[in-house]
């Protein structure tokens, strides 16, 4: 057989083995967190959240919703160039919101069972 031959083969296999799988991994709740940024976020959201005295200070008085701290941990950008290594947990994370809470930027401590949010900063 010539690759001319073979290619309608390949092809038509290789979409029905796409069909196939997208049909049973649909079903399933299943994330695909492969990216640093997606791992990171992941990690702090299956967490216990904590928050320092001075998060919940700037809480309270802009009035942000936990809900807002949840959709930035979702969707988030994770600044992973910058973060600090520390002693007592493993690291410092500064976090953006995007689209809408773009000005928001939290600073997360990731520790083995829980997640401080240390602070949040508007820009």
């Amino acid at each position: 057989m010539t690759f001319k031959q073979r290619l309608p083969y390949f092809l038509g296999g290789l979409t029905i083995g796409i069909i196939v799988v997208t049909f049973f991994l649909g079903k399933k709740e299943t994330t695909f967190d492969y990216g640093p940024n997606a791992r990171v976020l992941k990690n702090i959201r299956i967490k216990h959240r904590a928050f320092s005295s001075e998060a919940l200070i700037i809480l309270n008085s802009n009035r942000i919703d936990t809900t807002a701290i949840s959709q930035i941990l979702t969707n988030g950008d994770v600044d992973i160039r910058n973060k600090v290594k520390l002693d007592s947990c493993f690291y410092e994370y500064k976090i953006t919101g995007e689209k809408n809470l773009k000005d928001i930027t939290l600073t997360v401590i990731n520790c083995d069972s829980t997640a401080i949010i240390k602070n949040i900063t508007f820009q």
